[in-house]
């Protein structure tokens, strides 16, 4: 049943009476607290870890959609001719925005992560590589294809097809493992709330049963409990979301070229996203402890 804006007022401001039901300190209250801190706390990395993983998704997909690689592999007197030869029909072919045969630098540059900065590159037969990047709807790779086959017979086209799709369903996955993660987050908080406060019910049940003979009801008991332990959920996820987004802003700034873990954080407006973790974490305190206040509750009668 939702509360109206009445019940809601009402329901802040508590009553009293019944709150002396609800002990104020104790190993439950300590127990809803750090639960609901620490799951706020994993809640915003698991939360910036699926933003981060669709930016990333994002990125990869459009880089190398954009773009694509033509290997040239040719005896030594010959490499300069077949590049001059590819980089002409790559000139003429629809749908290419520019290409560039890349630098002896740039190759090595490219090679140095598993060879080491002293490869001799220069004395190697290392393929030319001519970067190719695309405009509007792309190029017809399979007509491109047969055109370097009668042109350019050492030339390889790569249009990173191969490589892109697994990088985008691998960071797909990701995002999804986070959502995941999230659902598991909540579960874990309710489950641990649902345990303390059925705990505190039980440590009560002389001064529940007592109420019950001076005429009052289980829904009025019940709602003392809902509230305390709600807003004690509200505090610890505030506090463990706060304590969170500091550690996020602790990391490494993302960086356009970095790698994935210098990426992992908020951008712009999504810093507002874990503003919704302590009324997520309130509302999943109130289900578990409404749930848990009536099941024990009705045990006891």
């Amino acid at each position: 049943m939702m509360l109206n804006i009445d019940g809601l007022r009402s329901f802040l401001a508590g009553d009293a009476q019944a709150d002396r039901v609800v002990p104020p300190t104790g190993f439950t209250a300590w127990l809803t607290l750090f639960a609901s801190a620490a799951m706020a706390f994993l809640a915003v990395f698991a939360l910036a870890l699926s933003l981060a993983t669709t930016r990333l998704a994002d990125r990869w997909g459009e880089e190398l959609a954009r773009s694509s690689t033509l290997r040239i592999s040719a005896p030594e007197g010959q490499m300069a001719a077949q590049t001059d030869a590819a980089l002409r029909v790559l000139e003429t072919t629809a749908g290419v925005a520019s290409a560039r045969a890349l630098t002896t630098a740039e190759q090595r540059a490219l090679l140095e992560p598993w060879f080491g900065p002293d490869l001799p590159i220069e004395s190697l037969p290392i393929p030319q590589l001519i970067e190719v990047i695309e405009e509007g709807s792309g190029f017809d790779a399979a007509g491109l294809r047969l055109r370097l086959a009668a042109e350019v017979p050492g030339a390889v086209l790569d249009d990173h097809t191969r490589w892109r799709e697994p990088l985008v369903r691998a960071a797909s996955r990701l995002r999804l493992l986070g959502w995941i993660s999230l659902a598991l987050i909540g579960g874990a908080m309710g489950a641990m709330i649902t345990l303390a406060a059925g705990a505190a019910l039980a440590a009560n049940a002389q001064v529940i049963s007592v109420l019950r003979l001076v005429g009052a009801r289980d829904g009025y008991i019940a709602q003392a409990f809902v509230r305390r332990f709600t807003l004690r959920g509200l505090t610890g996820a505030a506090v463990g979301m706060v304590l969170g987004t500091l550690a996020i802003l602790a990391l490494p700034s993302a960086e356009v070229g970095g790698g994935f873990l210098s990426g992992l954080g908020f951008q712009g407006w999504h810093w507002l996203w874990p503003l919704l973790i302590p009324p997520l974490a309130a509302m999943v305190a109130f289900l578990a402890t409404r749930a848990a206040a009536h099941r024990t509750l009705g045990e006891m009668s």
